[in-house]
Parts: C-alpha cells; structure tokens; sequence
C-alpha cells in the first residue's frame, strides 16, 4: 500500500525564485540490499544548495529511475527487480507527486524507460527477461497493458556471472524521435530500432557488437553533433559512434580509468571497477561517466566538430558506488548518487573548464539509484 507523507503543507515557488523540486528514488529490498523507503520530493535552491524535505511517497519497491515528459507534469518510474512500472502526476506548483496508476510491463527487472515524441507511448528495457516492452499512454498519462514485447536476440559474454543471457539496460530515442537505441550488457551487443506509431522494428542494420566482455550499459548523445556514446560497464570504457539515420559506425574507444589502472571489473591494485551512468554537458564540450569501484566521476573534454573523447581527470564522487549522477537543468551542479553510502554528493560545474568542484553539500538517502530535476512554471 502506498502512503504519501509530506514534511509540511508544499507552499507554491513564487516566480523568479532559482529553486526547483527534485525526486529522488532507489532500492528498498533486502534482495536489491536497499535501505531507502520509496520516492522523496525535496525543494533544492541552486543559489544556497539547501535541501527541503517535502514529500515520501512509501510502500514503492525499488523505484530505480524515473523519465519525465516535457511538460514536468507526468513522471515514469521502473521498479527494479520487479514488474512493474508507475506513472505519476506531478503539481508544479508545489512539487507533490500523485499516484495515477501501475502497470505490468510484461517483462522482469525494467531498469530503463524513454517517451517517444508523441507522449503516447513509454519504450522499456527489461533486464531480467531480455526484452523490450512498448507500453501505451493514455491522455490523462495513465499507462495502458504492454502492446509489444521484442526479446534481443544474441550471444552472452565472456563473463559468466553479469552476462549469461540478454541484459538491455537502457533505451534512449535518437534526437529524431524515429530510433531507438538498446545497449545489451549481456551480449555485448548494442541495437537500434526504427520506431513508428507505436511499433518498434529493427532497422537494416540491426546491431553494432563491442569488445567481448565490455557490456555495454547506458548511453546519451551529443547536444549538438551526430555522435552517440556508450559507456561499456565490465571494461571500464566509452565507445564513440558516428550516428547516420538510425546506423552507428564507432569512431572510439576511451578508457575511464587512470593510466596504470587495470581496467575491467577484475580491477588492479586499486580493486575492481566497473561504469555506470554517463552523461554530456549542455554546451557538448564536456563529457562525464561514473566508475563504481574507483568511486568517482570522470571528465573527458570533447573535440569540437567530431565529438573524440580525451580524458581529462576524475574526482571522487564523494561517497561509495555513484551508480547514478545527472546534471541540473542548467547545468551548473551534478548531483552524483552514491548507492552503497546512502547520498547524493553536489557538484558545482565550472562552466570554462568543465571541472566539477565539490560544494561540501551532501544529502542522506537511502541506496538512491535515481534523481530527475523539475523548475516551477
């Protein structure tokens, strides 16, 4: 059963205030070793970095991350290691979150969800079962039953332990809104899907194949340039594609650990890394992914005109295992989430230099896996 607490009565954000509502979600279960307690809505002024309580939303298991429409008025949750996803509604006024429905999404383990263009359909990557599921939206933002399920055909990787069958972790739509684009940790496999009224067909070319063992995990493109990036999780690097109507052709592959470092999961003398979220600045001169292991977040410059990578350093990310971090929606702070210390370290970004500086700001959550931003109307 949920149960919605708020810590006082949400006051509406006068206009002309910088602050914005920010919602955080994690793991909750002793299976995923969660210590977090659902949904928690929090006021965040960007000019004193405070935090404000505002809002828990109880009883949800594993909220784990969480795709927002355009309008901030609707926000999508998986539910990892379940079956589940929610869909909310969301006061911008005040930043209160209301329960609009739940549905199965046909599938085990979402970790990932992307809204097409239209709004009228959620895209999801089940990890557990190898699949894709396209989930209908009605126009009130209610979620309808699974209309397609796609199993990702392939071969699983070297690694026994992360990679005995298909494991889609993420689903993004190209800046088109016509492909989408599956990374599979897995098999080693990325692929890539035409989407259409609500179908999802592979495109001519299918797939592009990684190293063997690299697991590709999350992805994001460039602002501006025809480049998609995909950090690979086992291997500890970043792969670099050309992006051409729906067909990638790699340009790229960059480590994220320091020279020295033994990269991959089975680590060197600094213990075992692996990667986990990857994001790129506004202006595109920058690029960030997180390494769990090493505990930090790393900073590679971008090369204008081709979108090359060049590693330019790291920073602690403040606490254990930044399974996640995303930046503020203006770019000015990164918010990295720290799963195993049970925060959210906040990072100020120097807009010249792209070096992130920590602010001494640190908020206790529990195992948080997920944040999404929302600035009042």
């Amino acid at each position: 059963m949920l149960r919605l607490r708020r810590a006082y009565p949400p006051q509406p954000v006068l206009r002309g205030e910088i602050e914005m509502f920010a919602y955080v979600g994690g793991y909750t279960t002793p299976d995923r070793d969660g210590r977090g307690n659902g949904i928690n809505v929090y006021r965040v002024d960007e000019v004193s970095g405070g935090w404000t309580h505002l809002q828990n939303i109880d009883g949800l298991e594993n909220p784990s991350l969480f795709t927002l429409n355009r309008a901030s008025t609707r926000l999508y949750s998986v539910h990892g290691g379940r079956k589940l996803i929610s869909a909310f509604a969301i006061d911008r006024r005040t930043g209160a979150l209301t329960l609009l429905n739940q549905v199965d999404c046909q599938g085990s383990n979402p970790v990932d969800s992307a809204l097409d263009p239209t709004e009228r359909y959620l895209v999801i990557a089940n990890y557990g079962s190898g699949a894709v599921a396209v989930m209908p939206i009605d126009q009130d933002g209610r979620l309808l039953p699974v209309s397609q399920v796609i199993p990702l055909e392939g071969t699983p990787g070297p690694n026994p332990k992360e990679q005995a069958s298909s494991h889609p972790h993420a689903v993004i739509f190209d800046p088109t809104g016509q492909f989408v684009i599956v990374p599979d940790k897995g098999f080693d496999r990325t692929f890539f899907f035409r989407f259409h009224d609500g179908v999802l067909t592979p495109t001519e070319q299918r797939h592009v194949d990684s190293a063997a063992g690299a697991a590709p995990r999350h992805t994001t493109f460039h602002p501006s340039l025809p480049v998609l990036y995909v950090n690979n999780e086992l291997d500890s690097t970043v792969t670099v594609f050309d992006w051409t109507a729906g067909r990638a052709t790699e340009r790229q592959v960059v480590s994220t650990v320091p020279q020295g470092h033994a990269q991959g999961s089975t680590g060197g003398d600094a213990g075992p890394n692996t990667t986990a979220e990857i994001a790129a600045s506004p202006s595109g001169r920058y690029l960030y992914v997180s390494n769990r292991g090493l505990d930090s977040i790393v900073q590679f410059v971008v090369t204008p005109g081709s979108g090359l990578l060049t590693y330019a350093g790291s920073v602690s990310s403040g606490g254990a295992k930044p399974r996640f971090f995303t930046l503020g929606p203006r770019g000015k702070h990164l918010y990295a989430a720290n799963q195993d210390s049970d925060d959210i370290t906040v990072f100020h970004v120097d807009q010249e230099s792209g070096t992130l500086i920590p602010t001494g700001i640190q908020v206790s959550v529990g195992s948080p896996s997920a944040i999404s931003f929302v600035t009042p109307p």
